[in-house]
């Protein structure tokens, strides 16, 4: 009998009616390194912020990472559920996002405007998840960034209206 500790995890071939697993399962690996990045990025940003400002921000920046920590469960669940293996090593984390970190340590105006900006890229990235999704018969994924693409986009609301003159 084979050791259930030996037990390798491994793609498997789905039946549902929906079309070219791996192309989806990627789309939605980038959007979970999206993600990651920016739960991380929120999260720092939630911890450094200062200023008259400092407790609503604070507030808001905490709902948001913990929104998406719980949002990258699901995305890598779907990747599981289309049969294909969620990313395991952090390096594919940051290979496959866009969301990039500011160089030195930013004003709080300027942390506000970069998570404007990450929601944003992230709204869009979803919106073509999206296309995806339709294109391969994946009404699931579909209804997942979908749900996604308008987290990011209130989220870029909330932010942009702090900043706003």
């Amino acid at each position: 009998m084979k050791d259930v500790m030996e037990t390798k995890p491994s793609s498997t071939e789905v039946q549902t009616g929906v079309r070219d697993t791996e192309a989806l399962a990627k789309g939605l690996t980038e959007a979970l390194a999206d993600t990651y990045r920016l739960v991380f990025k929120t999260h720092a940003y939630h911890w450094n912020v200062t200023g008259p400002l400092f407790y609503s921000i604070h507030k808001l920046t905490e709902e948001q990472y913990q929104d998406m920590f719980g949002a990258a469960d699901v995305l890598a669940e779907r990747i599981r559920a289309l049969g294909q293996l969620a990313p395991m090593q952090l390096s594919v984390i940051t290979q496959s996002s866009e969301i990039e970190d500011l160089g030195d340590m930013p004003t709080t105006r300027e942390m506000i405007q970069d998570l404007v900006g990450d929601h944003e890229r992230m709204a869009s990235r979803m919106h073509e998840l999206v296309d995806l999704a339709g294109a391969h018969k994946d009404a699931v994924t579909d209804d997942l960034a979908t749900s996604r693409a308008a987290f990011h986009e209130h989220a870029a609301w909330m932010l942009r209206a702090i900043v706003a003159d």
